[in-house]
Parts: structure tokens; sequence; C-alpha cells
């Protein structure tokens, strides 16, 4: 799996204190099955970052199927909470 960076998601992803590596993970580790579909092409997935964080990223596949990140934020507890519910 590719990823596109550039200096608007790199910045908008550290402005929340994410790596952009823990991001990819956080893709390259799900199954399609549990990407949630956002309306205007976007994709949503929580999971587990490469540093073990629970995470929230928000991207887009590009035509040539790169994947480019728009948004990656930890979860909160409550969200950390019904995620851990959902897959038990």
């Amino acid at each position: 799996m590719e990823f596109r960076w550039n200096e608007w998601n790199l910045e908008h992803v550290q402005a929340h204190g994410v790596h952009p590596r823990e991001a990819e993970g956080v893709v390259e580790r799900a199954r399609e099955h549990e990407w949630k579909r956002q309306g205007d092409g976007k994709w949503l997935i929580r999971g587990r970052g490469l540093g073990g964080r629970w995470l929230q990223v928000i991207f887009l596949i590009d035509p040539d199927d790169r994947v480019y990140v728009i948004h990656a934020r930890p979860l909160t507890a409550d969200e950390k909470q019904r995620l851990r519910r959902r897959l038990r």
C-alpha cells in the first residue's frame, strides 16, 4: 500500500499529535471490511497505530490507488471504550 503525503496533510495529522507512519499503520492493518464509507470518496478507520495508540484515520484513495490521509487523531476515552466493546 502506497501513501501520498504533502505539506498540508503532514501538518494536519501532526497538529493532532499523530506521526504519519502511525496513521499509515492503522490503514495497513485494517481489513477492507473494517473501512467505513464517509461520503465524497472518504473512508474512516479506527484502530491501533504502530505504537499501539488507538487512532481514527480518514483518507481518500487516489486514482492511482495511493492512500491520501486527510485526518488522523487519537481516539477519546469514550471512543476507545465503544470500540473495544464492539471488537469483543
